[in-house]
């Protein structure tokens, strides 16, 4: 994967070796790390799943966060997945709008999804404000979805969607 993606603040870059020190610092953030787990988990992280496409955020030449996405190709069911974190350094300064939306539109004009999904914790409140504002609707709640970080229980997740037209 060679596409560089660019958005109004952030660059979205296919994430190489000399990225992963950063972005393993900030996947052990206590921020981070309450969502996406310790980065200690995956040795290999973040060259462990093939089936996604990996991209470094970028602002302005330094290392803000991560995003990824999946396709589900089956022409039935055909759709994509994003998930993401940011330094939290860098929260509350438009990063995440602009990331998600810029790999939206890859992800609809040059991949030709007509649909996305995205499943934050239903308490991420600043997660779902950010992916309103690129158009996701609620669909519904995922009762129990994910094992919380510390392996202790489940919680809940927000099913979100975005549909092509809805896309800002």
């Amino acid at each position: 994967m060679t596409t560089e993606l660019r958005g109004e603040i952030v660059i979205l870059t296919p994430v190489t070796e000399a990225h992963v020190p950063e972005l393993r610092r900030i996947r052990g953030t206590a921020e981070v790390g309450a969502r996406w787990g310790s980065v200690e988990d995956s040795p290999a992280w973040p060259f462990d799943d093939p089936t996604t496409a990996c991209f470094t955020v970028l602002e302005d030449g330094v290392v803000r966060g991560f995003v990824q996405h999946g396709e589900e190709e089956d022409p039935m069911y055909r759709h994509a997945s994003i998930d993401l974190f940011l330094d939290p350094a860098a929260h509350g300064r438009g990063l995440g709008t602009d990331t998600v939306r810029t790999l939206a539109r890859h992800l609809v004009h040059d991949r030709g999804h007509h649909r996305l999904v995205i499943d934050p914790a239903v308490d991420n409140d600043a997660a779902i404000r950010c992916y309103k504002a690129v158009g996701f609707r609620e669909v519904g709640v995922m009762r129990r979805y994910e094992r919380d970080t510390v392996g202790d229980g489940w919680h809940d997740g927000l099913l979100m969607d975005l549909l092509a037209e809805d896309l800002t």
